[in-house]
């Protein structure tokens, strides 16, 4: 800010002088940087304040896996494979950043490479129509912490909509606890659980189902029915229901970015754009009825 100072005081001798530029106001030029340095200021404490809290979430979540490896290491005598995993960085990274024209927006990776200012948008479809039946939009770059919430709305449904009997997702939705969660909810998870291979070997793909385990842990459970023909065939109608959605929302609807800024706001467009899918999809069904 020395420079701004010293090119004002410039600005302010050529005004004693005479010389000042058309529609230049000391006065508030001063009073403009003076406001911006002080949401510099309130932005860099938020930046200290969300630092911190990630870093007490992350140093947990290092304690369990370091427990976790201890735990397996006692009872099989055997140093588990891998390295240990890195202990969390005190203090600000260089991705902790603010976005001075919507603070609650988060930095993000996206699809076409490198990153960009966003939010994730997050859709249940009902495989059989097509139809967005519950919406969320959260500020975490990461879908594994929005199966919970989806659940909860997914509950929430009127009774003449209908409850879900079963709930498919891609890895990037897969942890031990989102299997439990929909085990509990009385919804069968079709989670996978590591990336599929594109091109598999004909042995691989019409392979024998494995045996079903013996009093099997819902993960168990779930792992056994992906490779039975019966789930390989559901889980198969994943990539064919809420991706089209999507796409036809971006590509034919044209919503391609949020155009209100802050969280509520941001959600309550989602909502409208798929309140819009649906009323399209509707009109689309009832050609077919």
């Amino acid at each position: 800010m020395k420079a701004e100072v010293a090119d004002l005081m410039a600005r302010a001798e050529a005004a004693d002088q005479g010389d000042i530029p058309d529609g230049m106001s000391i006065p508030e030029e001063l009073a403009r940087r003076e406001e911006r340095l002080a949401k510099i200021a309130e932005a860099r404490a938020k930046i200290e304040a969300r630092t911190k809290e990630r870093f007490e979430r992350e140093r947990a979540e290092h304690d369990a896996k370091m427990a976790a490896r201890a735990a397996k290491t006692k009872a099989t005598g055997k140093k588990p494979r891998g390295f240990p995993p890195q202990p969390p960085t005190p203090g600000p990274l260089p991705t902790d950043q603010i976005n001075l024209t919507d603070e609650e927006s988060r930095i993000m990776p996206v699809a076409s490479g490198g990153f960009d200012q966003c939010y994730n948008a997050q859709a249940a479809v009902a495989a059989s129509s097509l139809l967005v039946v519950a919406t969320n939009v959260v500020q975490a770059p990461t879908d594994k912490q929005q199966l919970e919430p989806m659940l909860d709305e997914l509950k929430d449904l009127p009774d003449e909509i209908g409850h879900p009997d079963t709930l498919s997702a891609d890895n990037g939705y897969f942890s031990d606890a989102n299997v439990v969660a929909c085990d509990e909810a009385g919804i069968e998870p079709m989670i996978a659980t590591g990336r599929e291979v594109h091109h598999p070997t004909l042995d691989e793909r019409f392979a024998a189902a494995p045996p079903a385990p013996a009093d099997p842990t819902p993960l168990e459970a779930m792992a056994h029915r992906l490779r039975t023909p019966e789930g390989k065939k559901l889980y198969g109608l994943r990539k064919q229901t809420p991706e089209p959605v999507f796409g036809i929302i971006k590509s034919v609807m044209g919503f391609r970015q949020f155009l209100l800024r802050g969280l509520d706001n941001v959600q309550g467009e989602w909502r409208l754009v798929t309140m819009a899918w649906n009323m399209k999809r509707m009109f689309a069904l009832s050609l077919t009825a």
